[in-house]
């Protein structure tokens, strides 16, 4: 078994060397942090959350089977307690689905995107990224940012492959929406 598994650390922490875990630790917390901060939005709540993330695995580690990715299931956790968090405070959010653009502004905004800096195209999709619903965001962030296959998010989620399919459909054509009405504006005002 080599060092740098995480089968490694998690089998010398149940064998009680608990410092191993300092390294699962170090080894995922960005990704954590990441993911809470897509969710709860604030910082010193992701970093809570993704502290409460770690206490959870470690008391709940030998629960982990091996069936995934240990990645995979420290993301369940994060995403499961993220999530109760956010049904506490029960935010609601405008449906942008039954908006409608014309082919000419679609083509003007392709244009306009596709002649912007790579900086610029970065902070306009997170921009975007933002608007949308929490759940939205991370299932973009974990597809797209994280390279989750469907499964893996199935994993985590809890939600059918075919659900995030559908999910993330919807959450691309949004974005595209925010992007159409951002870089709209950017336009106009540049004219």
């Amino acid at each position: 078994m080599n060092k740098t598994d995480d089968i490694y650390y998690i089998e010398a922490v149940r064998k009680g060397n608990v410092q191993a875990f300092s390294f699962l630790v170090e080894k995922y917390q960005k990704l954590v942090y990441t993911l809470a901060l897509k969710l709860l939005k604030k910082p010193e709540e992701a970093e809570e959350m993704a502290q409460d993330t770690f206490i959870k695995a470690f008391q709940k580690l030998d629960s982990y089977e091996g069936k995934s990715k240990f990645s995979t299931w420290l993301y369940s956790i994060t995403y499961n307690a993220c999530i109760s968090e956010l049904r506490k405070r029960r935010i609601e959010f405008k449906s942008l689905d039954d908006r409608q653009i014309s082919d000419q502004d679609e083509q003007k905004m392709h244009d306009y995107y596709r002649e912007t800096r790579k900086e610029d195209q970065e902070k306009y999709l997170n921009l975007a990224l933002a608007k949308l619903p929490e759940d939205d965001q991370v299932l973009v962030t974990l597809y797209y940012y994280e390279s989750q296959s469907m499964d893996e998010i199935s994993q985590i989620t809890g939600l059918t492959v075919s659900n995030i399919k559908v999910k993330i459909h919807r959450a691309r054509k949004r974005m595209y929406i925010l992007l159409h009405e951002m870089l709209k504006e950017e336009v106009y005002s540049l004219m």
